[in-house]
């Protein structure tokens, strides 16, 4: 009886789903270096586990759902109180003093443009929470179109969607974030 185990090819996996594999890493993390980097985990994971690969799937879906459980322990990870120690601020980006601090050590005494810097990320901390409260769909799509500023028809293939369809979901997902920040922000 022939060997009828599916084989893997990893020497395709960069040229056929890196690419893949990055924007949906970037869409759900939204940094790109830490995208590449749980790319790069996910192939190496997939080499260590290739073994374990029972054929039940496509090769790309099956890498895909190595990288899912890399972003749930990303973001296992800087939830709990280890993690978030170790997440860094970036203070003085140019100058004698630049650097990065731990936020723990962040100083108490803040001047006027401090301040405003501090309101401007807890802003953008409220976006990334409002947008993050959206259905997933939604949440990938917004990002895709507003934030990394994809063209249409690059997100219509990749999620083979058609173009009026991504605009109403454009629609419903602006309509609630101005929902949430209302709620949570303008009148906190």
């Amino acid at each position: 009886m022939p060997n009828t185990k599916p084989t893997l090819q990893p020497d395709k996996w960069i040229d056929n789903y890196a690419d893949y594999l990055f924007n949906y890493a970037v869409v759900r993390v939204n940094d790109s270096d830490l995208a590449k980097d749980l790319v790069q985990d996910t192939f190496i994971a997939a080499l260590k586990s290739a073994k374990n690969f029972q054929g039940k799937s496509t090769e790309r879906t099956w890498l895909v759902s190595i990288l899912k459980r890399k972003v749930i322990d990303y973001y296992r990870k800087i939830n709990s109180k280890k993690g978030q120690a170790e997440v860094r601020m970036n203070f003085y980006v140019d100058g004698e003093q630049q650097g990065n601090w731990l936020e723990e050590r962040v100083p108490q005494s803040w001047d006027n443009a401090s301040e405003k810097a501090v309101e401007n990320e807890e802003l953008k901390d409220q976006l990334e929470a409002c947008i993050d409260n959206l259905p997933e769909k939604y949440a990938m799509v917004f990002r895709m179109k507003t934030i990394q500023e994809f063209e249409t028809e690059e997100i219509c293939k990749e999620l083979d969607i058609t173009a009026s369809n991504l605009w109403v979901i454009i629609h419903r997902a602006r309509t609630q974030l101005r929902k949430c920040m209302e709620d949570n922000w303008f009148n906190s």
